[in-house]
């Protein structure tokens, strides 16, 4: 070897190292880590979202399953006929559906209101690498799942709190169907609060309590089952229009079966339909909204 091809090798540049991968953004790894920044939002509030949920059906159970049964006579129910369900027991289904369907629907109306006005977050949101349209799925689902803990957590209320002999009677003897009901009631509520959120007035969000949330909740079911409705017929009839009453009776059929409640046909397939009309709908309006 000569001096020449010594040089010429000492010099010969070294092999290139194989290109890093670079890892590329997908529907469903943008989809999860929306949901992990929704997660840890939750988890950074947990407090103020515990109290906005439980105080309600805390109130209503601390004066319909104990003060009331304390002060009528003979320390009997107020609201108990005979040997019939007390109070408290008609009253968990309903307080469970209503916190999930009021969590679910203010959970997605709120900061839908604040990003589609006056702070505008919502553009830099539409700028993710995924389709509008999946962008209000993923606001669906976080909602949900605000709701759905919601409901976990008034448990505990409706069931420790009450007066001496009033103990709610709770047997679950279908927990697919106590699932099913809980899940497809977060995803309604959640549903039709982007659906409101996308359709009305920012200025107008007083309307929403007295024209909506509160007939929902007064007429939803939560204090009385269904049947019990038929010496008001006309009233009745007109109620089938609330979502909440599908959900207060779905939870009423798994929770407390003994009580008279309709037959899964009917809370079921509304529950289950719409769910999927409410969504399909609720990301059209959300995706006009937000293109415009």
């Amino acid at each position: 070897m000569t001096a020449t091809d010594s040089t010429t090798d000492a010099a010969a540049p070294a092999p290139a190292a194989p290109p890093v991968p670079i890892g590329r953004p997908t529907l469903a790894r943008t989809f999860l880590a929306m949901m992990a920044r929704e997660v840890r939002v939750m988890r950074k509030n947990f407090l103020s979202t515990f109290l906005r949920v439980v105080i309600q059906p805390v109130l209503f159970v601390f004066v319909f399953a104990y003060v009331l049964p304390k002060i009528s006579t003979g320390g009997a129910s107020f609201a108990q006929q005979g040997s019939g369900p007390t109070f408290a027991t008609i009253l968990v289904p309903g307080l469970i559906a209503s916190s999930i369907v009021m969590q679910g629907m203010m959970a997605v109306i709120f900061p839908l209101m604040m990003e589609l006005s006056w702070q505008r977050s919502i553009t830099d949101r539409a700028l993710a690498p995924v389709p509008v349209p999946l962008l209000a799925v993923q606001k669906i689902v976080a909602a949900a799942l605000q709701a759905l803990i919601g409901g976990l957590l008034v448990f505990p209320a409706v069931l420790l709190i009450h007066a001496e002999g009033q103990a709610p009677s709770i047997h679950v003897g279908n927990w697919p169907l106590l699932v099913l009901m809980m899940v497809c009631g977060s995803l309604l509520s959640a549903a039709g609060g982007l659906l409101l959120g996308t359709l009305m007035d920012p200025q107008k969000m007083q309307v929403l309590f007295a024209l909506v949330l509160l007939p929902m909740t007064m007429l939803g079911c939560v204090y009385y089952p269904w049947a019990a409705m038929d010496g008001v017929r006309w009233l009745q009839i007109v109620v089938l229009a609330n979502p909440m009453v599908y959900v207060s009776e779905g939870l009423r059929a798994a929770l407390t079966p003994q009580i008279e409640h309709m037959p899964f046909w009917a809370y079921g397939s509304v529950l289950v339909l719409g769910t999927l009309l409410l969504g399909w709908w609720a990301t059209r309006t959300f995706t006009k909204r937000v293109l415009t």
